[in-house]
């Protein structure tokens, strides 16, 4: 399946495609496309968005994305769990000192985006 996403990539959008592509669908694809493209690319492509606005595998009731998918998709997983608490720390700027792990998180997302900057 194709998925659909916003480019220049971040905690959520780098954390999102790792978990879709181990336990939700192993031979997904990604498009990173500005977010004013998604919308059109979804409707032509049926990709699936993620970590967009408005999209139902967003930002809910406080989650982030890759919180959303677990929820979506009922994934139990004790480490996945844990994962998601790191995720969600390191991609709501807010919340980022509430895991002792999530800054490094951040760092290493921020620093992906810097050296690659082309999705």
């Amino acid at each position: 399946m194709l998925w659909v996403t916003r480019s220049h990539v971040h905690v959520d959008r780098v954390a999102c495609p790792w978990l879709i592509r181990r336990f939700v669908d192993s031979e997904a694809q990604f498009l990173f496309v500005p977010k004013s493209q998604i919308e059109k690319v979804v409707r032509e492509t049926g990709g699936i968005p993620f970590d967009a606005p408005g999209v139902e595998l967003g930002h809910h009731d406080g989650n982030c994305s890759f919180e959303t998918i677990i929820k979506k998709y009922e994934l139990r997983d004790p480490g996945l769990l844990r994962l998601a608490k790191i995720v969600h720390a390191a991609d709501i700027a807010a919340d980022l000192h509430t895991d002792v792990i999530a800054p490094g998180l951040e760092a290493i997302a921020s620093g992906f985006s810097l050296i690659l900057p082309d999705d």
